[in-house]
């Protein structure tokens, strides 16, 4: 049940362990956040319309969330560790491809593979977390490992404005790739197998895994809560590059120390979800971060579709939502690998497909919609903030 460093009862995972584990998070962020500021650059250099430019974004999320379902089921039958190293050095090759693209098919062919390579990180963390820590310390291990994570989010679109200022959009790619390197070895070099004594064949497959956990209501409700609560944010982010550099004049770089918002409100609401484990329960915490995340977007709609559009109001909500997705995530994570144990892999990677597919959902729906104006933005975030607080609420109302 727990890996090499904590495979002798009574023993805890070292802190080497844990922080590999943080440093593997990261890689997500780099695929994702890192590439926000140059969208705006990228439609510019291939002249696409912003539609098209979106998506080289959207498309990220999109993949990582197919990629999810197959590593967690993977990781279940053949081991963490293998599965985990395979996705690693396919972020790296994708990387790579996307810094020499010469087209928008290329990159967007380059970003695909970079998606399906990152698509391993959380997935298989949280595995790992659960296997090495147990059930009883998951939400507080999950809450830790989402703290490692939004330090990718925090400095990734900061230093990737001033990479794009300064050295062009390509160096984005270059420097991903350079980190990449560093968070592999580390991995390789750290992370021993954590399920060796558990790996198995189970009868019916992979679909009959995937029917055992939908089959549970309380499961459904919490994976499809985290997507609606992270579509509400991914709706705000995918408008924000365009609306503050745009509409509203600001730099690249600007922007990137802007979005510091996000990830701030993110890591605090963790660190409340991980202080309160085990003492308030997963159904309020859910529910309190749905109610939250409704109430941030409502007031965005409200004051920003009375004409008061300015980066306070994009940023200040945004804000908010991260702190309620702080509050929700590691929760309903925790809750829905809790319903099958055998299953946990399946189930994180269940969880994290449903966020991410749900994420680039109301991504690419604002792209699509996207007019040069904030109201498809605020409109986007409301139906996904509603849906939230509905799936939110079911857990809580069913408890028995």
């Amino acid at each position: 049940m727990h890996s090499k460093e904590s495979q002798q009862a009574g023993h805890t995972p070292s802190a080497r362990f844990a922080a590999a584990l943080a440093a593997v998070t990261m890689i997500a962020p780099l695929a994702v956040h890192f590439f926000l500021p140059i969208v705006p650059a990228v439609q510019a250099a291939f002249a696409v319309s912003e539609a098209t430019a979106e998506l080289t974004f959207s498309i990220t999320l999109m993949t990582m969330a197919v990629a999810t379902l197959v590593y967690g089921s993977l990781s279940d039958r053949f081991g963490r560790r293998p599965v985990l190293l395979s996705g690693l050095v396919l972020f790296l090759a994708g990387s790579a491809l996307s810094a020499m693209a010469t087209s928008i098919e290329m990159l967007i062919a380059a970003r695909l593979v970079q998606a399906m390579g990152a698509g391993c990180s959380v997935t298989i963390t949280r595995a790992m977390a659960r296997d090495a820590y147990g059930p009883d310390a998951l939400v507080k291990a999950i809450a830790y490992l989402t703290m490692a994570y939004t330090l990718g989010p925090m400095f990734a679109p900061s230093l990737g404005g001033v990479l794009l200022d300064h050295l062009g959009w390509r160096s984005v790619f270059w420097f991903a790739l350079l980190i990449g390197v560093a968070i592999t070895v580390i991995a390789w070099a750290v992370l021993r197998e954590t399920r060796r004594g558990e790996r198995r064949r189970r009868r019916g497959g992979v679909l009959a895994d995937y029917r055992a956990l939908f089959a549970d209501l309380r499961f459904s409700a919490l994976v499809l809560q985290s997507g609606f609560c992270s579509g509400t944010f991914f709706a705000i982010v995918a408008a924000s590059p365009f609306l503050t550099e745009r509409t509203l004049g600001r730099s690249a770089t600007e922007y990137g120390i802007f979005f510091f918002a996000f990830p701030a409100g993110y890591c605090a609401g963790n660190l409340i979800s991980s202080r309160v484990a085990g003492r308030v329960s997963i159904e309020t915490m859910v529910l309190l971060g749905a109610s939250i995340n409704l109430l941030a977007a409502a007031a965005q709609a409200v004051v920003i579709g009375t004409g008061g559009l300015s980066v306070l109001m994009i940023f200040g909500p945004g804000l908010v939502v991260t702190f309620a997705q702080g509050l929700a995530l590691p929760n309903a994570q925790a809750g829905a690998m809790q319903v099958r144990p055998a299953l946990a892999g399946t189930a994180a990677g269940m969880g994290v497909f449903c966020q991410t597919m749900l994420s680039a959902l109301f991504a690419q729906i604002y792209g699509w919609a996207a007019d040069g104006t904030p109201i498809p933005m605020i409109a986007t975030a409301m139906v996904a903030a509603s849906l939230s607080f509905i799936t939110g609420a079911i857990p809580f109302f069913r408890r028995t």
